[in-house]
């Protein structure tokens, strides 16, 4: 595998970001032909942090952050073909280290990934609650 390069809040079109969703089989709406609602999701984003194959977007951290106690890394996801490389270990230490020593950084993980942010050291909490959104 070539050298990945992570960029922090760079520019990237809509249509590359939307095949990466599907290329990495993470579908965050129901509705993911509602492109207005997905352009404001990276929009009004305080941290995106991306992992690129020369010119191929293979992976991406989206989160909301305060820079001063808490980072809220609202999605993540890996290309298929590029995943068990630590890019998503990686987009999570930039993110990390972009939000500061002072944040936290939180997660809402699904189960499936569940296992893989207790192996890269995130501690699984129970304190957490939803108020669960009108998708």
């Amino acid at each position: 595998m070539k050298d990945i390069i992570y960029k922090i809040n760079t520019g990237i079109e809509m249509d590359t970001i939307i095949k990466l969703l599907y290329d990495s089989d993470y579908l965050p709406l129901i509705d993911m032909t509602d492109r207005k609602r997905l352009h404001k999701m990276f929009e009004n984003a305080d941290i995106i942090v991306s992992a690129w194959d020369e010119n191929k977007l293979v992976g991406i951290a989206r989160s909301l952050c305060d820079f001063s106690y808490c980072c809220y890394l609202s999605d993540i996801c890996v290309h298929k073909s590029y995943r068990n490389h630590a890019i998503g270990k990686k987009l999570i230490e930039i993110t990390k280290e972009t939000a500061g020593k002072e944040c936290k950084l939180i997660l809402h993980s699904n189960s499936d990934a569940a296992g893989f942010y207790q192996k890269i050291g995130m501690q699984n909490i129970a304190e957490a609650f939803i108020l669960q959104r009108e998708y």
